[in-house]
């Protein structure tokens, strides 16, 4: 069955994830306000798990309407540190204050894909890691910092564990597709079950 797949995200590691897979996909990126839904869904006392499905279904309905019979994937990933949801850092600081508060304790990432195809959601999936990170020193942290600002501003939690993260963890507790943001396996077999890749 010859369906297109579209990555309603701009995310290089989601598209490499597909790529690598051998997933035939275009990219549409979904132009949403996530701030703005975030914020609204935390007002409503949302759980993390929560705010990551509604974040990836936003995506993939923006884009649905768009691209009649295609399959829209819409992703996203959040932290939930005791109950408490963490964004990206905007700044040093706050990457340093996030890195201080996780060190020692464990914390959860939840990344959350949810198909849809012509304006209804087929599919939906969110993929949970347990995390443990050691209790690395104040000067480790600003110097991890300072050598990965470029890359880590741009992540939950201020770290990617395929890049120099990995060294502040003790242990990793879930698939890792979903630790990168995307729960791959659980939407390849979906994929396979509908025909749209092959078997």
């Amino acid at each position: 069955m010859s369906v297109p797949i579209v990555l309603a995200s701009g995310s290089a590691i989601r598209a490499q994830l597909l790529k690598n897979a051998g997933v035939p996909f275009s990219v549409q990126v979904a132009r949403v306000d996530e701030d703005t839904m975030k914020r609204a869904l935390l007002a409503e006392e949302a759980s993390p798990r929560d705010i990551a499905d509604a974040l990836a279904e936003m995506k993939a309905r923006k884009v649905s309407d768009k691209v009649p019979g295609a399959m829209v994937l819409g992703c996203d990933q959040v932290l939930d540190f005791e109950g408490r949801l963490l964004s990206k850092p905007e700044t040093s600081e706050d990457a340093l204050a996030q890195l201080k508060a996780l060190r020692g304790k464990r914390h959860m990432l939840l990344s959350a894909a949810v198909i849809y195809q012509d304006g209804e959601p087929i599919w939906r999936h969110v993929g949970q890691v347990r995390l443990r990170m050691r209790s690395s020193s104040d000067a480790y942290l600003r110097d991890y910092i300072a050598r990965n600002w470029d890359s880590i501003r741009y992540a939950v939690g201020a770290y990617k564990l395929e890049e120099e993260g990995v060294r502040l963890f003790a242990a990793i507790d879930g698939d890792y597709f979903n630790v990168l943001g995307m729960p791959l396996l659980e939407l390849l077999n979906f994929l396979a079950v509908k025909g749209v890749i092959d078997q």
